[in-house]
């Protein structure tokens, strides 16, 4: 009995490190698909990929997932937009829309067993995006010596219909996504 716990624990702990591994490579991916926008900042698609990892794997994974991302940033492993790395853009200007990525992906998995009909999802996933824009926000303010006003006219203002539209998607997708892997017991 004993040795069938250590298996199936393995085995488990195995499907996790898995799960966390390739939901790393697709944050890493989907920060790469660029899309220009007028303003001269590209919106990138791995604040897509993020709250999708916490829908999907749930919040324990979907964390982890980011925070190996951020590290494998932070060591100098091109994973950010425009296959850059370093401690330095981890930390520059806009990285505080990278370090809260892991409480991104918490909250979406916190909420992501209420499923798209629940309020509490919607708004779970909403507080996640919430976050990660005042992070992002008064992260810039600091690091770029800036107002909060020029913070929002940068940070914030020109995203906020991309992010309407990645927020409903990625509770779609990931809610859609997450009942096709449990039915093919996959998850």
């Amino acid at each position: 009995m004993e040795k069938e716990k250590t298996v199936t624990r393995q085995t488990t702990n195995v499907k996790d490190i898995c799960y966390i591994a390739i939901f790393t490579a697709i944050i890493a991916i989907m920060a790469q698909i660029s899309i220009p926008l007028p303003g001269g900042v590209p919106l990138t698609l791995q604040t897509l990929a993020v709250p999708l990892a916490g829908i999907i794997l749930g919040a324990k994974r979907g964390t982890l997932s980011t925070l190996v991302y951020i590290l494998l940033a932070m060591v100098g492993v091109p994973v950010l937009a425009g296959l850059s790395g370093g401690i330095g853009v981890v930390f520059g200007m806009t990285g505080g829309f990278i370090l809260s990525f892991p409480i991104m992906a918490l909250i979406s998995g916190l909420v992501s067993d209420k499923g798209v009909k629940s309020p509490i999802y919607w708004l779970g996933l909403l507080g996640g995006v919430i976050i990660n824009y005042i992070v992002g926000t008064v992260w810039f303010v600091i690091v770029a010596d800036s107002t909060f006003a020029v913070a929002l006219g940068a940070c914030v203002l020109p995203f906020i219909p991309t992010a309407v539209i990645k927020l409903v998607l990625s509770g779609i997708l990931g809610d859609t996504l997450k009942k096709a892997m449990h039915k093919a017991n996959l998850l």
